[in-house]
């Protein structure tokens, strides 16, 4: 499936939790349970993310969350580690339990193997369309292994070609998520997987492996543990400045950015923080210096006058009037709100969601889209 070709609706399901594995202190793994009917609709490729909404204190909270196990039928794992001042991570690592039902979006994202993403959702093709020698290189840090750990998973089983180096940064051992799944893959396959793990308050033997990555530390790797010219495709998913970084080295490397995947979980900002909210109260403008905005959702038509005054983006004044327009973390990071401009102009504040050939073909992400035209006219279904 192309990326710009129309995707699978997101719609939330309750799910029940089957199961709550400590990864370390301050992270889990949860188990949700699918069943049989919406097997279906939770089919997915590693590397994609599901969002999970529960109402704590009176309020709406979503957050999206990567999935950390190849394609299973009927069971999703996903990976939440402990945010400081998380109000939805502290509350799942510390209240989540079996048994326990909670809403879940089915399966989105974009960020998977560009080997796999004609056969979006079909594991078997990916498999057949994944033969031949190929080299991959992941860097991940913290939390961000989560959806590299399925990815890896799912390229060295695909394909016994495959070779893969993975770089994971944390501040210490104890912090390491998944530390026995790695050795247990290490061990499957001692050949063809290389795994780093570079710790900033730990001394370790090399010094490659020790503090923070940077720039020296990356050149060094590059020149030897790793040969930018030979790497296939290159995952990256981590803080927005460590992410940045690696991209801006590899550009520095010749690598072209087109075998280079990332995805972040922050993107830099601090007052960027997803709230989650289903539109904030905005009323049009009755000397009519307002916006129309018009959208197509599940074939039904939506509209909504948009004070020009208020710079509300699209997604925030179409959750106006109708609550089940799909989004997940409002901070132009996940795509979950991704539509298609069909008449308009907009402006949009941020993406990192978006690959340039979508953006190509006309699609925004509308929590971050703000009409800079008089009407503007936006495809949910596109």
């Amino acid at each position: 499936m192309p990326l710009t070709s129309p995707r699978r609706r997101a719609r939330f399901h309750p799910l029940t939790v089957s199961a709550v594995r400590p990864l370390t202190a301050d992270a889990v793994e949860v188990t949700l349970a699918v069943p049989e009917e919406l097997a279906d609709d939770y089919g997915y490729v590693s590397g994609q993310y599901v969002a999970l909404r529960k109402e704590l204190d009176g309020k709406e909270i979503r957050r999206s969350y990567s999935i950390c196990a190849p394609p299973t039928r009927g069971e999703l794992k996903i990976g939440i580690k402990r945010d400081l001042g998380g109000v939805f991570s502290n509350w799942a690592n510390d209240h989540l339990h079996p048994g326990d039902t909670i809403d879940v979006m089915s399966p989105t994202g974009a960020f998977v193997s560009r080997h796999s993403m004609t056969s979006l959702n079909d594991p078997q093709a990916i498999a057949e369309e994944s033969r031949g020698l190929s080299r991959y290189v992941a860097f991940a840090a913290g939390s961000g292994i989560t959806p590299i750990i399925s990815i890896v998973r799912s390229l060295l089983e695909a394909n016994p070609e495959a070779y893969v180096n993975l770089v994971y940064a944390n501040r210490a051992a104890m912090d390491v998520m998944f530390v026995e799944d790695l050795a247990d893959l290490k061990d499957r396959f001692p050949a063809r997987l290389a795994v780093h793990h570079v710790l900033s308050r730990e001394q370790r033997l090399s010094p490659t492996h020790t503090g923070r990555i940077d720039a020296d530390k990356l050149r060094s790797m590059f020149g030897t543990m790793i040969r930018p010219e030979v790497v296939d495709e290159w995952f990256l998913c981590g803080p927005y400045e460590l992410v940045q970084l690696i991209r801006d080295e590899l550009a520095a490397a010749g690598v072209s950015e087109d075998r280079i995947r990332y995805e972040l979980f922050t993107t830099g900002d601090p007052k960027a923080t997803p709230e989650g909210n289903a539109g904030r109260a905005v009323v049009a403008d009755p000397t009519g210096e307002n916006v129309d905005v018009t959208f197509r959702l599940d074939g039904l038509e939506g509209r909504v006058e948009s004070p020009k005054s208020a710079d509300e983006s699209i997604l925030n004044a179409a959750l106006r009037v109708r609550g089940d327009v799909p989004f997940a973390c409002a901070g132009g990071v996940c795509g979950t709100c991704r539509a298609k401009l069909v008449e308009g102009e907009v402006e949009m504040t941020e993406n990192y969601a978006l690959e340039p050939e979508e953006i190509e073909a006309g699609y925004v992400l509308t929590c971050q889209s703000h009409p800079t035209t008089d009407a503007v006219r936006v495809d949910f279904d596109a």
